[in-house]
């Protein structure tokens, strides 16, 4: 495949892992999952000093999970606020109050409750540091025009090929040429690049130059302006979110976290005499202002960031060509009520960075990267639908006195229900006896899928390949005792650490770039032990999870010993996670059994005591494999060693036993990223 435009030839031997082009929350993201493996990323935004943007008020509550992971949650929290009640007006006279996040709370299997505002340009600067950690700095003004893929070794083809020839007899033929911009005026020789991740926006260069369709609507009649200002002091109460709605036009004022007098403002357009809107100025925002809020055009003080937005819905064709992929608005935008624009480009990158992590380790076949659009395909195309739906709703809502921009928010926003149950990487061993799966009926033929229309014109899956939420394939919830199904969320948890007391909660032991291996009930304890033998060290973590009443007896092979924990601590607190981190087995106390509720453990265990497991011992328990992208991707009872083997051999290959070599010419520990990476 040539995707080049007037590249020209080119001879460098500028090599890396990976390179994203877009430097945006998506690119950032997915940047620092890939440097925190020891992988070498090069990010690059055409932009010559870093994007300020402000659409984006912030991370729901499963970003905020995946920031938690990177180690920068704690920094987003401070830099910004929780999401504020809300204050409706109608023709300048307060009609109407609504907090849509008055009724929820943290709870055991989800820490975060709640949407985060925080200004997107705080929080890129946050990703940015964090990435400068691991020696890895955007480079600014570098514009992408050509990508070059050898039509001799096709990525969709290659499986096995680092096995058979080793990674340097397919160097040439299985890399992506890139030429910048400052390339063709003799500047720098173009990048050669194993992977390239565009995620560069709704206008991406990467995926023009791939030729991939983007197809969806644009509504034109469908406008807002936007941009940042600032008010007099004392102008407006800042522990509200204002909101002016009336027959003629809207105005809608939030404060910016971290500033004193900035205010994100987003009304509907002045118009000229044809109905056309016009295009956003501080004058205008000022005007706009004093017509429906009846505060002083004078109050605002200074305008920025100006810009205008229209309901866009679309998505690109697919997800991958070759080794090139898209990711966030390159692949999908939606409407922009719920807010999870932004968000899902953040999950797509937490899906996709794993899985490039351990092909390029030499560790997972390629084809694992097929799952990357097999799962995340379907999720954008649900998205769609329900921003597109939200979107109605706050439309219809403010039609009326004291309807807001609540309308907008549901369950759903949150992102906690999104999985991936259709998906072939989730396994669940307990159900899938010859073809006996309850959720059989929603896996599509991978070889010949079904598709049919979106609503917006959008080709995605059929709606039997959606994304299921919290709920069992028959539609039903689920209950505590079923815990989750194999490509849900995994469910957090508080425990506490059984080497030092101290507290903890499950995601703090998925954090990392590592699969995490849970043992329920003394009959995990020998499958714990294998995995700890098998994978230690090599991207895979044990962790044991006793009842507050269970025998520990003594530290069992994969389990952590008191320093070993200290240390773990000492990872957390300092900001190291993952290949620089700490022991990659442990054990926790699930003192309150909050963990054996979240994952229906309580119940197994009692159908197996009532059966005669509980006689025999060793047979009792369960096996939860929870990806590094915290999905579950394998639930059987502990005597399946066997479905254990064969799920870590797919994801991890064969441990320490391994015979394929990396993709990369030589491994490389954290510590050498910064002497072998250029730029």
């Amino acid at each position: 495949m040539d995707a080049d435009r007037g590249a020209g030839t080119v001879t460098s031997t500028d090599v890396t892992d990976v390179l994203v082009v877009g430097a945006g929350p998506t690119g950032l993201v997915l940047a620092c999952d890939l440097a925190r493996r020891g992988i070498a990323v090069r990010i690059v935004d055409r932009s010559p000093a870093p994007p300020r943007t402000s659409r984006a008020k912030g991370p729901n509550p499963r970003s905020l999970e995946i920031l938690d992971d990177l180690g920068v949650a704690e920094a987003v929290l401070a830099a910004g606020s929780a999401p504020l009640p809300m204050l409706k007006y109608r023709d300048r006279a307060p009609v109407a109050r609504a907090d849509p996040w008055a009724g929820s709370a943290p709870s055991p299997d989800a820490a975060y409750d709640r949407a985060w505002l925080v200004a997107q340009w705080r929080l890129e600067e946050i990703l940015r540091a964090r990435l400068a950690g691991y020696g890895v700095r955007v480079e600014l003004g570098r514009e992408v025009v050509g990508l070059t893929q050898s039509p001799d070794a096709p990525a969709e083809a290659e499986a096995g090929a680092g096995a058979e020839g080793g990674p340097e007899a397919d160097a040439e033929a299985s890399r992506v040429v890139v030429t910048f911009a400052e390339d063709r005026r003799g500047e720098e020789a173009a990048l050669r690049a194993r992977y390239v991740v565009g995620c560069d926006g709704a206008h991406s260069s990467v995926r023009k130059l791939l030729g991939i369709g983007f197809e969806g609507t644009t509504r034109e009649d469908q406008v807002m302006v936007c941009g940042d200002v600032e008010l007099a002091e004392d102008a407006l109460d800042r522990g509200l979110w204002h909101q002016w709605f009336d027959e003629d036009g809207a105005v809608m004022l939030c404060p910016i976290p971290g500033t004193r007098t900035g205010w994100w403002f987003q009304a509907g357009p002045e118009r000229d005499g044809r109905g056309r809107p016009l295009a956003p100025t501080a004058d205008g925002f000022r005007r706009l202002l004093a017509h429906h809020t009846g505060l002083p055009g004078q109050a605002l003080t200074r305008a920025e960031l100006l810009s205008t937005y229209r309901v866009n819905v679309r998505m690109a064709d697919r997800f991958r060509a070759g080794r090139v992929f898209l990711a966030g608005d390159a692949a999908h935008v939606h409407a922009i009520a719920g807010g999870l624009g932004m968000n899902t480009g953040i999950q797509d990158a937490f899906n996709l960075g794993w899985k490039l992590g351990e092909v390029l380790a030499g560790r997972a076949d390629p084809g694992l990267l097929d799952t990357y659009e097999e799962e995340r395909l379907p999720v954008a195309a649900r998205t769609l639908d329900l921003t597109s739906e939200r979107l109605r709703a706050t439309l219809e809502a403010i039609r009326r006195p004291g309807g807001g921009l609540d309308s907008a928010i549901t369950a759903d926003t949150t992102g906690l229900g999104v999985g991936y149950r259709w998906s072939s990487l989730a396994a669940d061993r307990t159900h899938l006896d010859a073809g006996t799966h309850p959720d059989a009926h929603t896996r599509p033929d991978r070889t010949h899928p079904t598709t049919v229309t979106h609503p917006t014109g959008i080709p995605h899956p059929d709606a039997r390949t959606r994304p299921t939420t919290a709920t069992h394939p028959t539609g039903a919830p689920l209950t505590a005792d079923e815990g989750p199904q194999a490509g849900d969320r995994a469910p957090d948890a508080p425990c506490t650490e059984a080497a030092t007391g101290a507290g903890t909660r499950l995601h703090r032991v998925f954090a990392g770039p590592r699969t995490t291996v849970l043992g329920f009930g003394p009959g995990s304890a020998a499958v714990l032990d294998e995995v700890a033998a098998t994978y230690g060290g090599t991207g895979v973590r044990t962790c044991r999870v006793y009842a507050a009443d269970e025998d520990r007896g003594e530290n069992r092979a994969g389990e952590q010993s008191q320093d070993q924990g200290e240390e773990q601590n000492a990872d957390r607190r300092e900001g190291r996670t993952g290949a620089e981190a700490g022991p990659s087995g442990c054990a926790v106390i699930d003192a309150e059994g909050h963990a054996a509720a979240a994952y229906g453990t309580g119940a197994s265990a009692r159908a197996e005591a009532s059966a005669g497991g509980a006689a025999s011992g060793a047979r009792t328990g369960t096996i939860v494999v929870v990806r590094p992208d915290h999905h579950v991707g394998l639930r059987v009872p502990a005597d399946d060693a066997r479905s254990v083997r064969e799920y870590l051999r797919r994801l991890h290959g064969t441990g320490h036993s391994a015979a394929r070599p990396p993709e990369r010419s030589s491994e490389r520990s954290p510590d050498m990223v910064d002497a072998v990476r250029k730029g």
